[in-house]
């Protein structure tokens, strides 16, 4: 089947091979009329030559030095952009996929790339999607589409076909999303190219992102000197002749008049600036692909950034509990010790914070002991926040949910905004609980919010600084884009709906 189809794994687009790359650097751009200055330069040189027994070496070693700064920007220019796309190349190294699949009546575990039509594939919470899939069983699965169809919400799948629309269907798994909740089986019915996010890669690549900004500057300026020069070189040419001048001495007055007009240092001083440009900005964490980019930067008035993963952690973190009829504050500190909580050893938080580890069906990784908020866990982001919050504050989870073993249970949904689960200690359960007139009624709540990166604080204060306006673009949840710009302390804080 993968000699039929091919590999699972998208076809990387077209690159420009490095001899042309290294022929661009080399005569494109600016160094097009650097070139010509030297060949001119040599020919004024072999001219003096031919006609001269003792010709000026003058205009031999101006072409000498035009050809060899040409040559040392090009190499420079072309090392630093091999270096970058060499960095870029081992990132997609770094963390290769693995899928669960059943062969041969086996289950096993294979790399993604060898995946083929007809597999059958397992995948759970916290888990890539491999490639597209039907779901054929599955527990309470969702799906995170917000890369491939823009909803911001989890989507919930099944084995029922509800629609005849791809993208709508509730029985399909598109590869390049991730399953956050819940598991599923399904068979793979579309590898590599063909999945609906292989087809979207293909239309991207071709589009054509044409010259940046300072490379359609310098083709202008280029045009200007050149047009300036051939000017002057004609007018004083003409005028060479109406003097009475010899017309080899006219020539060669043409050819340096035209030489002269072009800045011979440009070229360097501008590859010497991006240059260092780029590496401050590698100190910084920042990878420059293509120099040319640097400049833009320069031109920057409004800085639109995302809020989830950039300006945030990409991580929930609980903010606010609401028990003893009142709302306490969490710590929403940057290493949330909870040393500081003054409700720590109450009653009420403890009931409430035992609640919060049992109806809660994200787990911690295996292998993971770092401290605790920087470790990596499988499952929803809101179960998450609760799971490393009463780690910090009441211990091993672990512990608490093996006093408890589930029996049973109805996960969290968005929908009817409660979770069910039942245990084997109904006695010590039924003392927990009160019913009253035979209806549901809230007695605590658990509210979080995304934590805030440290590092961004200080770099809008920066910008600020430098009269740069900056907007949070948010997809939903106004309150935690709220809570984002109020931690930033933005004195003008704008949160833009897109």
């Amino acid at each position: 089947r993968i000699e039929r189809d091919g590999y699972n794994e998208l076809t990387p687009p077209k690159t420009t091979p490095k001899w042309i790359k290294f022929c661009r650097n080399l005569f494109g751009g600016f160094s097009t009329l650097l070139w010509v200055g030297a060949i001119l330069c040599f020919l004024a040189y072999s001219i003096e030559c031919i006609n001269s027994e003792d010709p000026v070496e003058d205009n031999l070693y101006l072409g000498i030095v035009l050809a060899t700064v040409v040559i040392v920007t090009g190499v420079f220019q072309y090392y630093q952009e091999s270096k970058s796309d060499a960095i870029m190349e081992s990132f997609k190294n770094l963390v290769p996929q693995q899928a669960l699949v059943f062969r041969n009546g086996e289950k096993a575990t294979v790399s993604a790339r060898e995946l083929a039509l007809g597999d059958i594939v397992e995948v759970k919470g916290g888990d890539r999607i491999p490639a597209d899939l039907r779901i054929i069983s599955s527990s309470s699965m969702k799906v995170d589409n917000s890369s491939l169809t823009g909803e911001s919400e989890p989507q919930s799948r099944d084995a029922e076909q509800s629609t005849s629309e791809v993208l709508e269907a509730r029985n399909l798994a598109f590869f390049s999303t991730n399953c956050v909740e819940g598991s599923a089986r399904g068979v793979v019915v579309r590898c590599g190219d063909n999945t609906v996010m292989g087809r979207i890669a293909a239309l991207a690549s071709n589009v054509d992102s044409g010259d940046s900004p300072i490379a359609q500057e310098i083709e202008h300026f280029i045009h200007i000197i050149t047009g300036v020069a051939v000017f002057l070189g004609v007018i004083f040419f003409i005028l060479a002749f109406i003097l009475g001048y010899y017309w080899l001495e006219a020539v060669i007055s043409l050819i340096g008049i035209i030489v002269a007009n072009v800045p011979e240092g440009l070229l360097a001083t501008v590859t010497v600036c991006l240059t260092l440009t780029a590496k401050r900005m590698a100190k910084k964490n920042c990878l420059v692909k293509n120099l040319e980019a640097v400049e833009t930067l320069g031109s920057t008035s409004t800085i639109c950034s995302d809020k989830t993963g950039t300006l945030t952690q990409n991580r929930m973190t609980v903010a606010h509990m609401w028990f003893d009829d009142k709302i306490q504050e969490a710590d929403t500190t940057e290493n949330q010790t909870g040393s500081n909580i003054a409700y720590k050893d109450d009653a009420t938080w403890r009931n409430l914070g035992r609640v919060a580890a049992l109806c809660n069906r994200a787990v911690f990784l295996a292998g993971e002991t770092g401290p605790i908020l920087k470790r990596e866990t499988a499952g929803d982001a809101s179960e998450s926040a609760l799971l490393k919050c009463c780690e910090l504050m009441m211990g091993s989870v672990e512990g608490i949910r093996a006093k408890n073993p589930k029996v049973a249970e109805i996960p969290f949904n968005s929908v009817n905004k409660k979770g069910i689960k039942c245990g084997d200690k109904l006695e010590e359960m039924r003392r927990q609980f009160k019913i009253v007139d035979g209806k549901m009624h809230l007695f605590q709540t658990v509210g979080n919010v995304t934590a805030t990166r440290i590092l961004v604080r200080q770099l809008i204060t920066q910008i600020k600084k430098t009269r740069i306006y900056c907007a949070i673009k948010r997809h939903h949840k106004f309150v935690q884009a709220q809570f984002c710009a109020q931690k930033y302390k933005k004195q003008k804080s704008r949160i833009c709906n897109f």
